[in-house]
């Protein structure tokens, strides 16, 4: 009895075994059948990128500021990216990085007076190689001749606002009108007359907007110098926990900002009330801006920035320094937020297109910036910083019937990753030298296939404008260690989770040591990695101090 017992026993382990065993093998079975692979069908794909739009104005990141509602879209129907970042917050490195997928030390614009390596591989050259037609309209900001595109309308350095100027195929021309406006006007005329129905395209449709001076367009004057923004929380920053670098920097809006090229006062209401032009170029920048504008243009933007400026005239001798601060924050928002209602407008003109024609179905959209921007957060503009206003950048990505709608992604991509996402896209082999890695895992949802933890930043342009000192970085999801150098060595450390607005440098703090030791083991290793080391930042520093002080090397401007 015992013994048929224990053998009743023995079966029903066995078989509750083979049962599990089974089960197992089918969950195995399953998650290989979910694994989603890559479309074989090669897609059209079409880059949109505007120039320092932070990723506080997008209202699929935060709603504080704007809606935006067209660029949302392409964040509901795909992906959203929280930890997108640059690796070097400056507009022509950052697109030099995008194009040839390699840090700037490599491609060689380590900043705006270092010229492009003119060797380097692009990935459109590759997507042109491989039979697609290639289109690019807007700022590309470095090169007359862009490399791999067949038709390109491009902006010359930094572009006009108003009445702008293209470098084209055929020579220059000048184009009538709003510059956001007349780019997507130009994509949607190669898509509808010059796409070759017979080929998977590349277009790039790539604003001006809203880099520096903020112009927004007529139609928004009114509405956006009416409106009234949340300020950020540190617009009054004392920098009190953070080192020499932060201190020093020449980036608030009281201070440094211009008064006609940036607020828009009037250069005589300046003269009037005895306000100087300290950059040395404030009155130029409104007369190249402003002085842009044809007479109708220039009637509408009088009959609502004169009278703007005719109020701040009459108070201006009894307002404080915090009261002119608040006033210049809001004045900052108006017209750099009034240019994003303008991207948002065209975006979904764009997006319109694709649906009613049914391009759409096959067509990988992507929406994001060269870098990010300060919007008064530590009471500054423009960008440079590895903190995170700067750093981090907007990523959407739409891919109908591979991405899955509504999908958010907090992995540490980076710009660098650009080319070899999309040359996966299309089945091309990208170069083995390029230093990125592909999207490709996260846009399938294959998460478990990403390799990165922490991504390496390089900052160059000092001493220059805005006075932000050299520096590097590592950065993970957890920490942000960084080294400012050449005339100072110092070491910043932040808990991106428990301080993410980044107001106190914890890396004297004992409780930090061993993330101390850790991170600045990595960043060695990460330097060796990407071929970047002390030898080679002082080798490009003596160069660019050369360059500097030589009026006859050719730059690209700085402001």
């Amino acid at each position: 009895m015992l013994i048929n017992q224990n053998i009743l026993k023995c079966l029903s382990f066995c078989l509750l075994f083979g049962v599990l065993s089974c089960k197992t093998e089918n969950k195995k079975e399953e998650v290989i059948a979910e694994k989603k692979e890559l479309p074989k069908q090669r897609p059209n794909i079409i880059f949109m990128m505007s120039d320092d739009h932070a990723y506080q104005a997008i209202s699929a990141y935060s709603d504080r500021l704007i809606q935006t509602p067209n660029i949302d879209r392409i964040a509901d129907e795909g992906i959203l990216f929280t930890n997108a970042s640059v690796t070097n917050s400056i507009c022509a490195p950052s697109r030099a990085t995008i194009l040839t997928g390699k840090h700037t030390h490599i491609h060689g614009k380590v900043d705006n007076v270092f010229p492009f390596d003119e060797s380097q591989m692009t990935f459109p050259q590759l997507l042109q190689g491989a039979g697609y037609q290639t289109a690019m309209f807007g700022k590309l900001h470095f090169g007359n001749n862009p490399k791999g595109i067949d038709e390109f309308k491009i902006l010359p350095g930094q572009g006009q606002y108003y009445n702008p100027d293209f470098n084209t195929n055929d020579g220059k021309i000048t184009v009538e009108g709003y510059v956001t406006d007349i780019i997507m006007d130009m994509t949607l005329d190669w898509l509808e007359n010059r796409r070759d129905e017979n080929k998977p395209f590349m277009l790039f449709s790539m604003q001006k907007a809203p880099h520096r001076e903020w112009l927004p367009a007529p139609r928004h004057f009114k509405e956006y110098t009416k409106k009234s923004f949340k300020e950020p929380e540190t617009l009054f920053d004392d920098y009190e926990g953070r080192g020499t670098a932060a201190k020093t920097a020449e980036m608030n809006l009281l201070t440094h900002m211009n008064w006609a090229g940036d607020s828009k006062l009037y250069p005589e209401m300046m003269a009037e009330l005895g306000i100087k032009d300290v950059s040395g170029w404030d009155l130029e920048a409104f007369e190249r801006e402003v002085g842009r504008m044809n007479p109708e243009q220039r009637a509408v933007w009088d009959s609502v920035y004169k009278p703007l400026m005719e109020d701040f005239k009459a108070e201006y001798a009894n307002m404080n320094e915090t009261e002119l601060m608040k006033w210049r924050y809001q004045r900052y928002m108006q017209d750099y937020l009034g240019c994003i209602a303008s991207v948002d407008e065209n975006v979904g003109r764009l997006l319109d297109y694709l649906d009613d024609t049914g391009l759409d179905e096959n067509t990988i959209i992507v929406y994001t910036s060269d870098q990010g921007f300060y919007l008064g957060e530590h009471g500054w503009f423009d960008k440079r910083f590895v903190y995170d206003e700067s750093f981090k950048t907007p990523l959407l990505i739409k891919w109908p019937n591979v991405i899955k709608p509504g999908t958010t992604n907090t992995e540490m991509v980076q710009n660098l990753d650009f080319a070899q996402t999309i040359l996966e896209a299309a089945h091309v082999e990208a170069p083995s030298d390029m230093q990125g890695e592909s999207l490709i895992p996260l846009l399938l949802g294959n998460n478990e296939e990403w390799t990165r933890d922490a991504v390496y930043y390089h900052y160059y342009e000092y001493p220059g404008i805005h006075m932000v000192k050299r520096h590097y970085a590592i950065i993970t999801q957890e920490y942000k260690l960084i080294h400012f150098y050449y005339d100072v060595d110092e070491w910043e450390l932040y808990d991106r989770k428990k301080d993410p607005q980044e107001m106190t440098n914890v890396i004297d703090d004992p409780a930090y040591k061993d993330v101390v030791v850790k991170l600045k083991a990595q960043l060695v290793e990460m330097r060796k990695e990407y071929g970047d080391s002390s030898q080679l930042d002082q080798e490009i520093l003596r160069k660019y101090l050369e360059a500097r002080d030589n009026p006859d090397i050719e730059t690209v401007p700085l402001h």
